[in-house]
């Protein structure tokens, strides 16, 4: 009975603590507010592309016309390289739409949740929630 108990203890343990890197990632409301849509157009000025996420700086126009550079947040590398992107699919000029969600914090130019649609109607870094 005892050995059965700690079988039972040990197998626990062991997917408990193989679960645990699942918890690592963030949800997508702990960064962002959800009930702050945004959309804008905007060209490329750099793609970060590292793991966990990409990110895509975008320079367009805010809501009063000053020039702002958005950071958008798009999916993992290893996602979009299997849906055919790679880090030269953007290229610094490009002319882009983006529609997503802003941060919690309003002085954050941090973008998430984000859709990213090139001219020829491609779309590049679905959001998280898309993935």
């Amino acid at each position: 009975m005892k050995r059965n108990f700690w079988i039972v203890i040990g197998l626990s343990i062991a997917l408990l603590s193989s679960a645990i890197p699942l918890l690592a990632h963030h949800a997508i409301a702990a960064e962002f507010d959800t009930n702050k849509p945004i959309k804008f157009s905007g060209s490329v000025k750099s793609v970060d592309w590292m793991n966990p996420h990409i990110y895509i700086n975008i320079e367009a126009k805010d809501e009063s016309g000053k020039t702002v550079v958005y950071s958008v947040e798009g999916g993992p590398p290893n996602a979009l390289f299997r849906q055919g992107w790679r880090p030269d699919s953007l290229k610094v000029g490009d002319k882009v739409e983006v529609s997503g969600v802003r941060a919690k914090k309003a002085e954050s130019n941090r973008i998430g949740q984000a859709q990213i649609t090139m001219p020829d109607g491609r779309i590049f870094a679905r959001g998280a929630a898309e993935q």
